[in-house]
């Protein structure tokens, strides 16, 4: 396992950290035995969030007894300072700690939201409070606009960023990545497999680990599922691994989609997972999750061409800040029905 130190905070990260947004859905015994599996293997970076369901409470019924041996991140996603504080100290409750190690606040995609949390009565003075009092270690930002978040960490005091990085999404390399290595800042990268869809698991694990980043989180919820990450970093990518990597990113990215959820679907349809997952299935194919959700979704895909009031002006376009071709993208997804 390779250990970098995270940022400026004093704490070595192990590179594969561990995501547990998906413990939830999987018996408590099974999420127990992950989880200490993982910190036997040398993972010492937990990220969580108050809203993954019972993700926190989860952590604090399995672990909490090993606290000094993880680094621990949870987010919250309140906007103003009352909420926020009121969530930080529930998040402590709930994970049965003293302390949380990195506050994220998390989700932040307009320019109107970040004004409102760095505002007199935002999030951020209710975050900064929490690590005044000594609950709070440091503070950091999450969000699906890379071009955002680099101007933003500029602009105001932030410990940590954290962004996709993968095969489908390398957005982050172009501004965000060299703008938090040169203020010095702990680099998380997430969704190494973009929810499911990437395969093989190997290249979608070393692409963000032949990157500049300090650890990437990968959301695991078995034992298998852990070694398997773990396998993916059992050695360096060399030159000529990464030059394939960043090819095969190339070809994998031209979708263009950030995933910042601008967009609308009149009919329901995840319109970032079809951008995204279409581009995979035409080059590498999709694991089963990303089968399931094409099967999932039929009905909605297929009744895009049909929608009447997107026929000469596509609801989704009109708000998606880069202009992409929704429509068409996802009107093609529908010829994989036959």
């Amino acid at each position: 396992m390779r250990y970098t130190e995270f940022g400026k905070t004093g704490w070595k990260t192990s590179a594969l950290g561990f995501g547990a947004m998906n413990l939830p859905g999987v018996p408590l015994e099974q999420a127990r035995e992950t989880l200490h599996y993982a910190l036997d293997q040398g993972i010492n970076y937990i990220d969580t969030a108050a809203g993954y369901r019972n993700s926190e409470e989860i952590l604090g019924e399995c672990i909490s007894g090993r606290r000094d041996e993880y680094f621990l991140a949870t987010k919250t996603n309140k906007r103003d300072y009352a909420s926020a504080k009121e969530e930080i100290e529930r998040s402590l409750k709930r994970m049965k700690t003293d302390r949380i190690d990195l506050l994220q606040i998390h989700y932040v995609n307009y320019p109107d939201e970040m004004k409102k949390i760095m505002s007199e009565d935002g999030a951020y003075r209710a975050a900064l409070e929490m690590k005044e009092k000594g609950y709070v270690r440091f503070i950091g930002i999450t969000g699906h606009r890379p071009e955002l978040l680099a101007r933003w960490i500029q602009k105001w005091q932030f410990d940590q960023v954290l962004f996709h990085l993968s095969l489908v999404q390398p957005f982050a390399l172009d501004e965000l990545i060299p703008a938090a290595t040169r203020l010095g800042m702990g680099k998380t990268a997430m969704k190494p497999l973009s929810g499911g869809f990437v395969q093989p698991v190997e290249k979608a694990i070393r692409y963000p680990y032949s990157q500049d980043v300090h650890t990437t989180i990968s959301g695991m919820v078995s034992i298998d599922e852990v070694k398997m990450n773990l396998a993916a970093m059992e050695r360096e990518v060399e030159a000529e691994e990464r030059a394939e990597l960043e090819q095969l990113a190339g070809d994998l990215s031209v979708h263009d989609c950030r995933r910042c959820n601008y967009c609308s679907c009149p009919v329901g349809i995840a319109i970032p997972d079809v951008m995204i997952s279409s581009v995979i299935r035409d080059k590498l194919g999709l694991l089963p999750k990303g089968m399931a959700f094409f099967e999932k979704n039929k009905e909605k895909i297929l009744a895009c061409a049909e929608h009447e009031p997107c026929r000469d002006t596509p609801l989704c376009e009109q708000k998606c800040p880069y202009q992409l071709p929704m429509q068409r993208v996802i009107q093609e997804a529908a010829s994989f029905y036959g």
